[in-house]
């Protein structure tokens, strides 16, 4: 990163940005055209002290997933904070970016855990009963896929970055 003065470096920083944030960009490249491909998604997360993984869901068809099939490779991006700063022409903003292979989850037990999390994610407070019934309802036609990171990137505007310094 060029600017290390603005780097979010520590796990623990870049997970509070991901936490915060319920869409992502997700970039793959299209094997017709050679052209990357972003699509934005609802995503969840499982980390670990030093790991990071996370899960979508879509169609077993379709333009992404014969993307990703075709080339594992993919960049993932959020961005926690965007307001703009008239003043000064620029925009305080705190980001994610990850790089690692998306693969499809294929086994039951790992297949149930990513989409468990990504149903808690978007509706914390519905009933494990209520949220096993969605999921068995389409259980067999339910694609997850996984992205396993291997590089985290985290940023944030000088401003922002100065206040968390306490400057």
């Amino acid at each position: 990163m060029r600017r290390k003065d603005r780097e979010v470096a520590d796990l623990e920083g870049q997970l509070a940005i991901l936490e915060q944030c319920p869409v992502c960009r997700v970039a793959i490249n299209d094997p017709a055209s050679g052209v990357p491909y972003l699509v934005p998604l609802n995503f969840g997360m499982a980390a670990g002290p030093q790991s990071l993984t996370l899960y979508f869901h879509c169609a077993r068809a379709g333009h992404k997933y014969e993307a990703v099939k075709a080339c594992p490779r993919a960049s993932f991006c959020v961005v926690d904070s965007s307001e703009v700063v008239p003043e000064d022409y620029s925009t305080d903003y705190r980001s994610v970016i990850v790089f690692g292979r998306v693969r499809e989850l294929t086994e039951s037990a790992e297949k149930r855990r990513a989409i468990e999390l990504l149903a808690q994610k978007f509706a914390p407070d519905d009933s494990a009963e209520h949220r096993a019934a969605a999921i068995d309802g389409y259980w067999d036609s339910l694609c997850v896929l996984e992205l396993r990171a291997e590089h985290l990137s985290g940023k944030e505007s000088a401003a922002l970055a100065e206040k968390r310094r306490g400057e």
